[in-house]
């Protein structure tokens, strides 16, 4: 039979897995998200991989590695300079017309929605090194984002 006909086994013709991507640069975290990444390590290691069916054992392991990843990587920041936009500065601008307030942190403790964007968004890189009364450009727009205050995220 010709080798072009023999099936050796399924394992063959799956789709590889690979790993978790991690976000390009460096990963800072705050207080906070050293804390979440911490908790999640611990979380995950708590867990019986061995007890779990192969695809789920599987993935369970490249989810730990992934964290684990962030863990032994992770930068701790010193508190940002006053009056200056930083990472793990708490920011109020107004944009738009409009006054609004972020937290600026590291790619994992990021929620868009609860006012967290990573300082890689471009929103966030618009903002950082800029000063309290300082108008910044955003979205091609000059001086479309006015700094109205900023302080070192506390909690």
């Amino acid at each position: 039979m010709s080798v072009a006909f023999r099936r050796e086994s399924d394992d063959e013709h799956k789709e590889p897995k690979f790993e978790l991507p991690l976000p390009p640069g460096p990963n800072l975290v705050t207080a906070r998200g050293l804390a979440q990444i911490e908790a999640k390590v611990a979380e995950l290691e708590a867990i019986d991989a061995a007890a779990l069916p192969e695809a789920e054992r599987e993935q369970h392991g490249r989810v730990l590695r992934y964290w684990r990843t962030r863990q032994a990587t992770a930068q701790p920041t010193p508190p940002p300079p006053e009056d200056e936009v930083a990472f793990g500065s708490r920011v109020s601008f107004k944009l738009n017309g409009q006054t609004k307030r972020i937290d600026i942190v590291g790619d994992d403790e990021a929620e868009p929605n609860e006012g967290r964007l990573a300082f890689s968004a471009p929103l966030a890189r618009a903002m950082i090194g800029g000063y309290v009364g300082e108008k910044v450009d955003f979205g091609g727009k000059p001086e479309a984002i006015e700094i109205l205050s900023t302080e070192a995220i506390s909690d």
